[in-house]
């Protein structure tokens, strides 16, 4: 299995390569890692696997079926990496950043810097990982027809076929986290104009999967089938997955949105200049609950003033410049005034920051944005909607 993930982890914490396993390579930049609980799920799917081996390859020893688990559990690593950079080649072509691509239990996940800013661009990051996993499978079943039928090699193709096919069918399924639930949100997204909806209805899509996977899993013992315990295994775990990668959408969904009837203006402060020389302790002061721009004699923004930088500069020197505790203005800590509230919100999430500079469209400063008071003014929408 594997999936794509579309929202940021938080304002303040950046994901790193040491945090997420052992790093394997970079491409275009991106660190692709293997998380420690994938040696689990490979270490799972050897010994489930090891037995159907030695039913399709009878006159197979014990060792030659383990070794052909083993490479199944390798080649099902492999497809999840080729689909999984078929997410990410394509995110960063569109120019969505990509934090890290990594490899965990029995799946994979790119990690994207932020959410795709209309359908078309989700759809076709959605798409991108099963196209490549199903042309890797047509390739490995007309890779069948070269090889020697009843044989370990040709088992091997016919499992990198198998685990190809599984792997793009899968995510194809119509539910968050998965691929189909993906393009599910972006076509409702598309024709209702409403993201929300279509993470909605691609949810109820993620709990009808997980039902069908525990459905099929215990049919398989009924029945006795050969697989069963495979298929039990594989199943629950991917079920519990599913379940959490819906919460998890539905939570950072609920995150995304801006309640009815705000606007940005209620919640910017008044923006005041002052030159960048100023004493820090005359900036403090002047600043009263209004956001300060120093700007230095040559025009140019020093940045903004950092309260609580400011007060430490001025308990020990308080006529010091109070560009020694500016915060720099960024283009990433810059709002246009005119920009949606979902994207302010989520803009603001993504950047660690604890305040931005508000600006028109002709680029004049119109007032300062804190987090906190952002993050009051959605928390109290989300408990009056």
């Amino acid at each position: 299995m594997a999936a794509t993930s579309q929202h940021s982890t938080g304002p303040t914490r950046r994901a790193s390569v040491g945090d997420g396993g052992l790093l394997l390579f970079r491409v275009g930049g991106v660190p692709v890692l293997l998380a420690p609980s994938w040696w689990i799920g490979s270490l799972v799917v050897v010994v489930l696997y090891a037995p159907l081996v030695g039913r399709l390859l009878p006159d197979a020893s014990t060792l030659t079926a383990w070794l052909l688990a083993a490479g199944f559990a390798v080649l099902l690593g492999l497809s999840v990496l080729a689909h999984e950079l078929g997410h990410c080649l394509v995110a960063l072509r569109l120019g969505i950043p990509v934090r890290r691509l990594r490899l965990f239990l029995l799946g994979g996940l790119s990690e994207v810097a932020r959410t795709p800013r209309e359908p078309r661009q989700e759809g076709l990051v959605a798409a991108a990982g099963p196209a490549v996993s199903l042309v890797l499978g047509g390739f490995c079943s007309l890779l069948l027809f070269a090889v020697p039928p009843d044989g370990a090699v040709w088992l091997l193709v016919a499992e990198c076929a198998v685990a190809n096919f599984a792997v793009g069918l899968f995510n194809l399924l119509p539910g968050l986290p998965l691929d189909g639930g993906r393009l599910v949100r972006a076509g409702v997204w598309a024709l209702t104009g409403l993201r929300a909806k279509g993470t909605k209805a691609a949810v109820a899509g993620g709990a009808l999967v997980a039902t069908g996977l525990l459905v099929w899993a215990f049919l398989g013992l009924a029945t006795g089938s050969p697989d069963r315990w495979l298929r039990l295994g594989v199943c629950v775990v991917t079920a519990w997955f599913v379940i959490l990668g819906a919460r998890s959408e539905l939570a950072a969904e609920a995150r995304r949105g801006w309640p009815a009837g705000l606007e940005l203006s209620e919640l910017v402060r008044p923006v005041l200049q002052l030159p960048a020389e100023s004493p820090v302790s005359d900036a403090l002061a002047a600043s009263a609950g209004r956001g300060v721009v120093l700007v230095r004699a040559d025009g140019v923004a020093a940045g903004l003033l950092d309260e609580q930088a400011a007060q430490q500069l001025a308990s020990v020197s308080p006529h010091a410049p109070a560009e020694q505790a500016a915060e720099p203005i960024r283009a990433e800590t810059v709002l246009l005034s005119s920009e949606p509230g979902e994207e302010i919100a989520e803009r603001v999430r993504e950047t660690p920051a604890w305040q931005f500079l508000v600006v028109d469209d002709e680029g004049r400063p119109a007032g300062v944005l804190r987090r906190e008071d952002l993050r009051v003014a959605l928390l109290q929408g989300r408990r009056t909607s």
